[in-house]
C-alpha cells in the first residue's frame, strides 16, 4: 500500500489538516506529524535550542511538542520510518489561507514540503485561499481542496511525480465551491504587493507593544508567458506552481560578473 506523510503549520487540531487526512485515507496509509500549536509564517526553520518530543494522539498520528513544520518532516522521515523505508509522498496542508507569490518564503506549509524534497521525497504544499482573515472558512469548507488533492495524488500514483528532484508542487485553491471551479491551471509565482500592517497598542500597564496583522491579498501585474498564481485563483482556477529550491538568479549572472570585473579593476 502507498504511504503518505502529512503535516501542516496550523496545528494538529486544524480543520484543514483533518480534511486532508479524510480525503487521502482511501488512497494510502497515512502518517501524521503536526505541530502542537499554530506555526504559521515560521518559514523553513529547525528547532536547534531545545529538545522536541513526539506525542501520540492516535494510531500513526503524532503532534510534535512546540515543533515547526520543518521539524515535523525532518524528524518523521528520520525517526518514524524504518531504515531504508520512506513515504511515497509528503503533503503539507490544507493550509488556512493563501501561500502565493513571495509569501512562500514565509510559509511553514511550503517549508515542510521543502524539507521533504531536500530529503529526497516528492512533496506537495496545498493551501485554501480565503477572504481577509479567513472568517468565512468554516462556511466555505475544504471541499474543492479535497477533490483537487485526491485527483492530483491519484495521478501521481498512476503516472509519477511530475517534477524533478528538489522541486515541489505548490497548490492554491480558490475560495469557491467545487461546482464553480474552472479546473487546474499551471502557474508561476506572482508578485505580492506588501503593506505595513503592524499595529501599535498599549497593555493595561501602559507598555507599548506591536501586533503584526494580515495585509490584504494584493498583487502586482507582471508580464510573463504563464499566468501567476494570483491571477489563476482570482479567475476561479486551482493554481499549480512548480517551485525549485535553487534560488540562484541565473538571469542576473552576467550583470554580476560585469560588476565584479569592474570592482577588480578598481582594486
Amino acid at each position: 500500500m502507498r504511504e503518505i506523510l502529512i503535516t501542516n503549520d496550523d496545528g494538529y487540531e486544524s480543520a484543514g489538516l483533518h480534511a486532508l487526512i479524510d480525503a487521502l485515507r482511501p488512497l494510502a496509509h497515512i502518517t501524521v506529524v503536526a505541530p502542537t500549536i499554530e506555526k504559521s509564517a515560521s518559514g523553513h526553520s529547525l528547532t536547534l535550542t531545545r529538545p522536541l518530543r513526539f506525542i501520540e494522539v492516535d494510531d500513526d498520528f503524532y503532534k510534535l511538542d512546540d515543533g515547526t513544520p520543518t521539524d515535523c518532516v525532518f524528524l518523521a522521515l528520520n525517526k518514524l520510518y524504518a531504515e531504508g523505508k520512506h513515504p511515497d509522498l509528503v503533503i503539507s496542508g490544507i493550509n488556512r489561507g493563501a501561500n502565493m507569490g513571495e509569501d512562500i518564503t514565509y510559509s511553514g506549509t511550503v517549508a515542510a514540503a521543502m524539507e521533504a524534497v531536500l530529503q529526497g521525497i516528492p512533496a506537495i504544499a496545498i493551501s485554501q485561499v480565503c477572504e481577509g482573515a479567513c472568517e468565512g472558512i468554516e462556511d466555505l469548507g475544504y471541499a474543492l481542496a479535497q477533490e483537487s488533492i485526491v485527483q492530483i495524488v491519484q495521478q501521481i500514483f498512476s503516472k509519477g511525480f511530475p517534477l524533478l528532484d528538489r522541486h515541489l508542487l505548490n497548490i492554491n485553491i480558490p475560495p469557491i465551491p467545487p461546482a464553480q471551479s474552472k479546473g487546474l491551471l499551471t502557474t508561476r509565482a506572482g508578485r505580492r504587493a506588501y503593506g505595513n500592517d503592524a499595529q501599535v497598542h498599549r497593555n493595561p500597564r501602559g507598555l507599548e507593544y506591536y501586533w503584526i496583522g494580515l495585509p490584504r491579498l494584493d498583487w502586482i501585474d507582471t508580464p510573463g508567458t504563464l499566468p501567476t498564481d494570483f491571477e489563476a485563483v482570482n479567475a476561479g482556477y486551482v493554481s499549480l506552481t512548480p517551485v525549485q529550491l535553487d534560488l540562484t538568479a541565473y538571469g542576473e549572472v552576467e550583470r554580476l560578473e560585469k560588476w565584479s570585473r569592474e570592482l577588480e579593476i578598481r582594486n
